[in-house]
């Protein structure tokens, strides 16, 4: 059985947002709004930018600054936004967490900080990093646990954040045993925890929901899919959920496993909403295999991503 938590200010399904390029590499806005355009009618129930699925680690800071209220501007309201500020610096991070906020931002995700393969930080410098930015700001902060920092956060730490930094809320729990970890957290935080959620593409989403995850992060390409899961489980309909996640989960785990961040702008640019899917350099577009692999099983779920833009 879930666990129960506050209902928070913040739920359900809030896919990454990918960066739209065109043929030569730099950003095409156009492009960019007609993602966000189907993104919301798809189903999502708010976005997440700038995150690794956005390359964002191959984003100039100007291209940061100009995505961000072109974005924000561009979403007007109609669903509320995340925005990734991730520095290995706090004073960095709390700058961007700050100039996110006044754009407009609902919450920032913020991953604890590291420098490439050997760069780490102890327990009291991440928790004064995380202070740093709660101080900053008055939105929530969404802790990403991801293997890509390298960085060990126990539950405990996590939970004891939580109930001592202002503005850590929300916890984004992308490594193996989630759920386990999910269920940890949210007994050892109590109220503090106020968004324990599910990421890595909804790989592990049903096990997730039934640790106890108000919501979930996933890619992009297919929120109104994520959303048959979602809006059954917390409507209390698990069975449904159970069916809806079966359907699903072969183009999930086809995503995670064989496209990762690729996948979704692949979906797009077949569907037509936007022109060019390829990543920016040195990411590799994907395999003709492998995008038709993708496409044959979006298209046996019948994914928006394929008919919204035509």
């Amino acid at each position: 059985m879930s666990q129960i938590t506050p209902r928070p200010r913040y739920r359900g399904v809030f896919p990454v947002v990918p960066t739209i390029f065109d043929e030569r590499g730099a950003l095409d806005l156009e492009g960019q709004k007609r993602c966000i355009d189907f993104m919301i009618g798809a189903g999502s129930e708010g976005l997440a930018i700038l995150a690794n699925f956005s390359e964002q680690f191959l984003l100039a800071d100007e291209e940061r600054e100009r995505l961000t209220p072109l974005i924000l501007d561009h979403v007007a309201g109609r669903v509320p936004v995340i925005v990734t500020t991730t520095h290995t610096s706090p004073r960095i991070c709390a700058e961007r967490s700050r100039r996110a906020q006044e754009a407009g931002a609902a919450m920032v995700m913020v991953m604890p900080p590291y420098h490439g393969a050997s760069i780490r930080f102890p327990e009291a410098a991440i928790h004064a990093f995380y202070q740093t930015v709660s101080d900053a700001i008055g939105i929530p902060i969404m802790i990403q646990d991801a293997p890509v920092a390298g960085t060990q956060l126990s539950a405990p730490f996590l939970a004891r954040m939580a109930r001592e930094i202002e503005h850590v809320a929300y916890f984004k729990i992308e490594v193996p045993f989630a759920a386990a970890k999910l269920r940890e957290i949210i007994a050892l935080g109590g109220e503090a925890v106020e968004g324990p959620w599910d990421g890595e593409e909804g790989i592990t989403l049903m096990a997730d929901l039934e640790a106890g995850a108000t919501g979930s992060m996933t890619g992009g390409g297919y929120p109104d899919g994520i959303r048959q899961v979602t809006d059954a489980w917390f409507a209390g309909r698990r069975d449904e959920a159970a069916a809806a996640y079966q359907r699903w989960l072969p183009l999930i785990n086809y995503e995670n496993r064989q496209c990762g961040l690729v996948a979704a702008k692949a979906l797009m640019q077949e569907g037509g909403i936007i022109a060019c899917d390829a990543p920016r350099a040195p990411l590799a577009p994907l395999h003709p295999a492998t995008r038709a692999g993708l496409i044959e099983l979006a298209r046996r779920c019948d994914a928006m991503a394929l008919r919204w833009g035509r």
